[in-house]
């Protein structure tokens, strides 16, 4: 047992006859670890990607909100009669009529 931990330690696995069998195992698991590495680093790129995006939407969704709510005050009719004021235009104080139009058949 001491001699296999030593042969080992000194890399006579690598060296000895029949070592090309070692050397394919050992550059299999090296391009697999290379592999597994960049995955793992293009993986953590694409959730750094998606919580700047989501980050994003949340902001917009907010202003969205802000502007939504903006435009919906300056519709309002008293906005509106305040705003056309200085132009000498009013509400109408009498209500709006129906037209009927009857067609002969």
């Amino acid at each position: 047992m001491k001699n296999t931990l030593q042969d080992i330690a000194r890399g006579k696995f690598l060296v000895s006859d029949g070592s090309f069998g070692n050397w394919a195992f050992i550059f299999y698991c090296t391009f697999l670890a290379i592999v597994m590495i960049g995955s793992s680093h293009r993986a953590d790129r694409k959730v750094m990607e998606i919580a700047a995006i989501n980050y994003e939407v949340k902001k917009l969704r907010s202003e969205f909100v802000d502007t939504r709510k903006k435009v919906m005050q300056e519709r309002m009719e008293s906005n509106i009669a305040k705003e056309m004021k200085w132009r000498g235009i009013y509400t109408s104080d009498m209500p709006p009529q129906k037209i009927i139009v009857q067609t002969n058949k």
